[in-house]
């Protein structure tokens, strides 16, 4: 329904869909960087959860027939659900937990040693001397990209807070989205 999320999107189809809605209506629409997306989803909190530390059905949708620490076992959608069924985090967000994986701007690294300190995108290449750039056709946009949240398909511990994934940039599946953020609007600010 128009009430679920987005679905069966690759990077390059959401990273096209930034470029035209920004187009379209003058203001700045990326994917969120990792940093970005953590700090979103946590709200503040420090917990594995953005609600605390386990999760349940009623929170999330996720593999309900698993369980992450004292968590008690649920149901099993076994698909995506409307985004606002379930709460919202205490910065009006929804479905940070589950549904879908959400991609984000950064190529993926193995670990934080030398990642942005400022929440920019870590848009370094993965190998060094590697050509930064965004064409489809060079091997280095081809290095895998960040996914966070979770998705309906997963165990719990996948959708931590903190959990990080990778894929290729072309890799679109049905457990598989994204969100957008608008940048703040004006020349100095987005240089």
């Amino acid at each position: 329904s128009d009430q679920r999320p987005v679905e069966n999107v690759s990077w390059h189809d959401a990273m096209e869909f930034c470029r035209r809605l920004s187009q379209r209506t003058g203001r700045t629409y990326t994917l969120p960087s990792e940093a970005q997306w953590e700090h979103a989803c946590r709200a503040g909190s420090g917990t594995p959860f953005h609600f605390g530390p386990t999760i349940t059905p009623e929170l999330a949708n996720y593999n309900g027939n698993s369980t992450y620490a004292d968590g008690p076992k649920g149901e099993n959608r076994n698909r995506t659900i409307a985004v606002g069924t379930l709460p919202a985090n205490a910065w009006g967000l929804h479905d940070m937990h589950g549904n879908v994986w959400e991609w984000c701007l950064d190529r993926w690294h193995g670990s934080y040693e030398g990642a942005p300190v400022d929440g920019s995108a870590w848009l370094n290449p993965t190998v060094p001397n590697k050509k930064q750039t965004t064409e489809k056709g060079n091997d280095s946009e081809k290095e895998p990209r960040l996914l966070r949240g979770g998705s309906w398909n997963d165990i719990p511990g996948n959708c931590r807070s903190a959990c990080r994934y990778l894929n290729r940039p072309d890799y679109a599946d049905n457990d598989v989205g994204f969100r957008v953020v608008c940048l703040p609007q004006g020349p100095s600010l987005n240089a």
